[in-house]
């Protein structure tokens, strides 16, 4: 019984060691993208064909009671950027904002399938909790990102409309 203990320690070791430098490979490669491939929204980045509104992540998500407590990775590598230090009045800085959120789609997209690797080495039921564990870590920071360029673009729009 001992053995399968160490066993299942080494099991989770290996899940929890693949997830943080799964996450920090991502990290580095969207911190390398240059600013301009975030300037416009991309297939991945633009918004659904489905409605897709500020209303809806607020009533039926709820957001604003929980966005403030999820964590911002932007400043974990150097020259990174927290989000909350863009928030301004000043186009450029929003736009840049803007960009931020795009960023943070990408790598949240790209580390939420590193659950799938977790079936060569899980049986059925440890890959479901990788599933669960991936949707749930990465889900809640799609939907802010998503959410925060719902709320920047039109104040945007307004900003360059009148200076022109």
């Amino acid at each position: 019984m001992e053995r399968q203990a160490v066993s299942h320690a080494i099991v989770a070791l290996a899940c929890a060691l693949g997830w943080m430098l799964w996450s920090l490979l991502i990290g580095v490669l969207a911190h390398r993208l240059p600013q301009a491939a975030l300037t416009g929204d991309s297939w991945i980045t633009k918004q659904r064909p489905w409605p897709e509104s500020m209303q809806t992540y607020e009533r039926n998500l709820g957001i604003r009671r929980w966005k403030s407590f999820l964590p911002d990775a932007g400043s974990a590598l150097p020259g990174g950027v927290l989000k909350k230090s863009l928030v301004s009045r000043d186009p450029a800085t929003l736009q840049r904002l803007v960009e931020e959120t795009r960023r943070a789609e990408l790598v949240h997209l790209a580390i939420w399938p590193f659950w799938i690797t977790t079936a060569l080495w899980l049986p059925p039921a440890g890959v479901l909790i990788n599933l669960v564990f991936a949707t749930l870590f990465n889900l809640p920071c799609l939907w802010l990102q998503r959410y925060n360029r719902l709320r920047l673009q039109p104040l945007l729009l307004t900003m360059h409309s009148r200076h022109y």
